[in-house]
């Protein structure tokens, strides 16, 4: 694999993915792996799996019948969200706990989660939606596992994102989001996800160059995080959606369709503010 020598520079060291999700990954890849396959890979993994159990339990999934089993959490809500599901669980347990790390990942599973569902609404791959918005922001965690309290200065700035990379940039000589789509190579995860974690900083005028599966990722993970996750917009969805109608043609999305999905998501979930 090929790192940017910028990367390089800072002798930052990727976590290593855990060998349940390689496997994972893999099986995801073939059309033909089975839900009892998936499944029994989890739960080779006990803690995983219990974490797994426990979560697809807690009130953000809403199910009316209490699961006991992976097999039975596939069963309820689909292999590519108990998939996304593990990975976010996974993900977390890569890095070390730090407190500025806590709010990356409630945002990060917010947005896995809308994106996955959102996609599979609009004939979009749900589950490279779902592993794109989880790993969306996962370069912060490398820059937070790397210095902690420098980050936490970079962090107190602009939020937004095209004026956070460049203050990263200033300070790190790098983005977070090319440490993102580094970590998801490192991961094995779909070219797709990994051009959209890179691409997501930047402007929708600037996606013009990617293919069109990451454009369409952009766009939903753009949307998402303006009604789901941005204070500053979320009160003015309208304004939200006008600002996407040209985004939505530009990237070959039917924009009724995406916005009626996205608005279905969006209130199931109703979240509350991060």
């Amino acid at each position: 694999m090929s790192i940017d020598p910028k990367l390089r520079e800072l002798n930052i060291d990727l976590p290593a993915c855990p060998a349940t999700l390689v496997k994972l990954s893999l099986m995801m890849a073939d059309e033909a792996s089975s839900m009892a396959q998936m499944a029994a890979l989890i739960e080779t993994d006990m803690a995983l799996a219990s974490a797994v159990v426990r979560t697809v339990n807690s009130a953000l999934f809403g199910l009316l019948k209490r699961v006991e089993t992976v097999h039975e959490a596939i069963r309820y809500l689909g292999m590519a969200q108990v998939a996304g599901l593990t990975y976010e669980i996974g993900l977390r347990g890569a890095f070390p706990p730090n407190p500025l790390l806590q709010t990356l990942w409630d945002r990060a599973g917010i947005r896995g989660l809308a994106m996955g569902r959102i996609a599979r609404q609009l004939d979009v791959d749900p589950w490279q939606a779902h592993t794109m918005g989880l790993f969306a922001e996962s370069g912060r965690a490398v820059l937070i596992a790397y210095d902690a309290s420098r980050y936490a200065h970079v962090q107190s700035g602009p939020t937004d994102e095209a004026a956070l990379a460049a203050i990263e940039i200033e300070a790190f000589g790098v983005s977070h989001a090319a440490f993102g789509a580094a970590l998801c190579k490192a991961w094995g995860l779909a070219r797709e996800v990994a051009d959209g974690v890179r691409c997501r900083t930047q402007a929708p005028s600037q996606w013009g160059q990617e293919r069109p599966p990451v454009r369409k990722l952009l766009a939903i993970g753009a949307v998402v995080d303006a009604l789901l996750l941005d204070d500053r917009q979320a009160a003015d969805p309208q304004a939200i959606w006008r600002d996407m109608l040209p985004v939505a043609e530009q990237v070959g999305l039917h924009f009724e369709a995406f916005q009626l999905a996205t608005t279905r998501v969006c209130e199931r979930l109703n979240m509350p503010e991060v």
